[in-house]
Formats: structure tokens, sequence, C-alpha cells
């Protein structure tokens, strides 16, 4: 009976310790999660930026490309102006 009380006692023992060693298994796959997340999130955040950027410049040459076509279109008629 002795014998059999140690060897639950021991098997007990490895249990516990095998938890031990999963909980801290399990704190630290937590954290890297979090930190998972919070860099994803960052990343996300940084792509809309530059996205927005993007589209602010393409908007910008597209204003321009428009004035340009104006002043093309206006110097013609004051070239066409010019034969009347």
């Amino acid at each position: 009976v002795d014998k059999a009380i140690g060897t639950v006692t021991n098997a007990a023992t490895k249990l516990g310790a095998n938890k031990t060693q999963i909980d801290g298994q399990k704190t630290f796959v937590d954290t890297l999660m979090k930190a998972n997340d919070r860099t994803i999130g960052i990343l996300v955040d940084a792509d809309i930026e530059e996205e927005s950027t993007k589209l602010k410049a393409l908007q910008t040459q597209q204003q321009l490309a428009v004035q340009s076509l104006s002043i093309a279109n206006s110097a013609s008629q004051n070239v066409l102006s010019l034969f009347r």
C-alpha cells in the first residue's frame, strides 16, 4: 500500500509540474496573441494611411490634368481667334 501511495504521489507530482508548465506556456501564448493583434492593427492603420495618401495624390493629379486641359483649350481658342 505504501508503494502504491508513493507511486500515486509521484504521478501527482509530475502531473502538477506538467500543469504548471502548461499554464506558463498558455500565458506566454496569450501574451503573444495580444501582441500580434496589436501589431496587425498597427499595420492595417498604416496601410489605410498609405492608401489614403495615394488617393489624395491621384486626386491632385486628376485636378492638375483637368486644369491643364482647360488651359490648353483656352490657349487653342485664343490662337483660333487670331485667324478670324
